[in-house]
Parts: structure tokens; sequence; C-alpha cells
């Protein structure tokens, strides 16, 4: 089995890192950007999945990794809600 040694080498992160991009470009463009506080929240929650993943493997334990991995979910469930809420919004 592979050692990881930095963050950047979790596929999961770099997932996280291609749904904020993703999500950025979207509050670019059309109606949507004219929405600053739904675009505020979606860009800091989507940006928190990637971040939290980071720190956490930063912290250096499994513990401490964890924990941000919890973290991670809570900013899951926010992005997706709050992605929820602008497609109703059309």
């Amino acid at each position: 089995m592979a050692t990881i040694h930095s963050f950047e080498e979790l596929d999961i992160w770099k997932l996280a890192r291609e749904l904020s991009s993703d999500i950025f470009k979207l509050i670019q463009n059309g109606d949507f950007k004219n929405d600053f506080g739904l675009i505020n929240q979606i860009n800091n929650s989507s940006g928190s999945i990637m971040d939290n993943y980071a720190e956490g493997f930063e912290r250096g334990g499994n513990k401490e990794f964890f924990n941000f991995l919890v973290y991670t979910k809570g900013s899951c469930g926010e992005t997706r809600s709050q992605i929820l809420r602008a497609f109703e919004r059309n």
C-alpha cells in the first residue's frame, strides 16, 4: 500500500477541489451572480470541503483527521443544501 505524503495526493481532496472550482464557475454566470448572500455561502462552504481535508491531514494524527472528516461531512451537507436552494430559485 502506498504512503500518502501530502493532502494534494488524496483523491477525495482532488474531487473537492473540482467541486469548488465548478461552483465558482457557476456563480460567475447568469442571474445567480446577483444573489450575493447565497454566492458567499456556497463559495465558502464548497471551499471548506477541500480545506477541511487539507487541515485534517496536516494535523498529523488519525484522531485529528477523523474530526476534520466530520467537519467536512457538515460542509458537504451545507453545500448540497445551498445547491438545492439555488436550483429552486432557478
